[in-house]
């Protein structure tokens, strides 16, 4: 690589606007584009950056995040400041596509989805995601992040018609800190000397994230533990609880549900729940080894029981679906996590380091692949990493 080709960017990252006041906490994608944003400005090259808004909602101060360090400008008005666009949160068009690429502008395919597994679930249970299928097969590289490469890779570079690139997930604190500035310790754990309340917070909305094993690990623990398992929360799990027959078969079967141990609520945002109704998170995932959730959790001292690999350093882990070791784990947390509680939290923040936007290596990371989007000729070519363990 070339390394005396780097200079200064103007970069574009799109988002998606869907409301004018739109929550950071409606998915993570928001998040994703604004801690990117974040990274690229902290590099020494001085890089300029820009949200792209690619929907008509207009942009307003409505929005919950600072103007002027994150400003956003619709498509139209930003298309022709930009050297590279990053396409993350919203799709451009081909007709756009084509206006940048005359332009000499870098296009940059951001996949920090699963979107191999949207598509095949779509296709099979009619979950209609769009009315038609555009696939770009114009951009000039496609990055991907870690915990997608090994369900979505193949699929993403044949129908780019691109080797994909493994590029390093990227955190910040910034969005948890708004969201938590007026709650009590600021959002942060402080241990309660009662029973343990556990959260299970997936999204159930597909087989990567569902609530299933996190429960049949409490109910596990609570076999092993009894009162000292105090209750237990599953979020997004209210129209499971109602409507579906073989959850609620299943669910019959537990004593949490026959002791009246645990309520099964509707949606809420990550901070507000940690702070107001739990202590322990168990969580559980297939597929989808690192998530913004993760980091959530652990940044502010809570004990999180998981088996995400990819971060395994973070919590309380347990390997693959492992319902055994990960009531070990829970009641290891219920047992003695207070013990060492400040400690904990210390050792979180350091193993989140390297996700950080702030991280001086993960920002030279990405300079060099930017470097490498600019000066394809002085760059070896990519090969698509294998799938992680």
């Amino acid at each position: 690589m070339n390394m005396s080709a780097a200079r200064p960017l103007r970069i574009g990252i799109t988002i998606g606007l869907h409301a004018p006041d739109e929550s950071l906490w409606v998915n993570g994608i928001k998040q994703n584009a604004l801690y990117l944003a974040k990274l690229f400005q902290g590099s020494p090259l001085g890089h300029q950056v820009l949200l792209v808004n690619t929907t008509a909602v207009p942009v307003t101060p409505q929005l919950p995040w600072d103007l002027t360090s994150f400003p956003v400008r619709p498509f139209d008005d930003a298309k022709d400041q930009l050297d590279v666009l990053i396409e993350l949160g919203g799709q451009i068009s081909h007709e756009q596509t084509v206006y940048l690429k005359a332009r000499g502008t870098k296009l940059v395919s951001y996949c920090c989805g699963p979107e191999y597994v949207q598509m095949i679930e779509a296709m099979i249970f009619s979950r209609r995601l769009c009315d038609s299928v555009f696939i770009n097969q114009q951009y000039d590289q496609v990055w991907v992040i870690p915990q997608v490469m090994q369900t979505s890779a193949g699929f993403l570079s044949v129908l780019r018609r691109l080797p994909v690139r493994e590029v390093p997930f990227v955190w910040d604190p910034m969005c948890l800190d708004m969201r938590t500035a007026g709650l009590p310790f600021a959002g942060a754990y402080r241990p309660r000397h009662a029973p343990a309340r556990v959260s299970v917070m997936e999204a159930n909305i597909d087989v990567l994230k569902f609530c299933l094993y996190p429960l049949l690990i409490a109910e596990q623990a609570y076999r092993s533990v009894g009162a000292k398992l105090g209750y237990v929360h599953v979020t997004n799990a209210e129209h499971l609880a109602r409507t579906s027959p073989e959850f609620i078969g299943v669910a019959h079967y537990l004593d949490l549900v026959r002791e009246r141990r645990v309520s099964f609520v509707g949606r809420h945002d990550t901070p507000q729940f940690l702070a107001q109704h739990t202590d322990i998170v168990v969580s559980h995932q297939w597929g989808l080894a690192l998530n913004y959730f993760y980091l959530d959790v652990c940044w502010n001292g809570y004990a999180l029981v998981h088996n995400a690999h990819l971060c395994r350093e973070l919590g309380y882990f347990y390997p693959d679906n492992d319902v055994e070791e990960g009531a070990r784990q829970l009641v290891h947390a219920i047992e003695h996590h207070n013990d060492g509680w400040r400690a904990y939290r210390s050792r979180q923040r350091a193993a989140i380091q390297p996700f950080l936007a702030t991280h001086a290596p993960l920002i030279a990371r990405y300079d060099g692949l930017l470097t490498a989007l600019m000066n394809p000729a002085a760059s070896p070519s990519p090969t698509t990493p294998s799938p992680r363990s």
